[in-house]
């Protein structure tokens, strides 16, 4: 699989941040995302198309991050997508949370473009490694 054909889904209450996201994607070779403003609308998201990692933030209005990771991981269809937590949430116990709800990586705010670069290289599944 190309990083060209593969489909990230964001979800962040942030407009900045989702922009910046987005951006760094752009730069890696991933041209195909979706944006959410909260975890409703990102798993209405992925129950209408086919997405292939999802990167989230914790904090956002309606439905966590959190609970759109359970939401994930208890549908039949969505159990087995990577999910990113990029989060200013840093504390032991959030993160052990995220960790049992069985999230595939965890990255706290303020982050790096190499920090996500690594963890997309290690989840997605692709042929070649990412640009840049």
């Amino acid at each position: 699989m190309s990083e060209s054909s593969i489909k990230i889904l964001i979800a962040d209450d942030s407009m900045f941040m989702r922009h910046i996201i987005r951006k760094h994607l752009h730069k890696m070779g991933y041209p195909n995302v979706s944006e959410a403003t909260d975890g409703t609308s990102a798993l209405s998201v992925m129950r209408q198309k086919k997405i292939d990692v999802v990167i989230s933030d914790w904090c956002m209005p309606g439905m966590h991050g959190i609970d759109f990771l359970k939401a994930v991981r208890s549908d039949q269809n969505l159990h087995d997508t990577p999910f990113i937590m990029l989060t200013a949430e840093a504390q032991p116990h959030l993160v052990n949370e995220a960790l049992s709800a069985q999230v595939s990586a965890y990255i706290t705010k303020p982050f790096t473009y190499a920090g996500l670069k690594e963890e997309l290289n290690r989840l997605v599944p692709h042929s070649e490694q990412t640009k840049n």
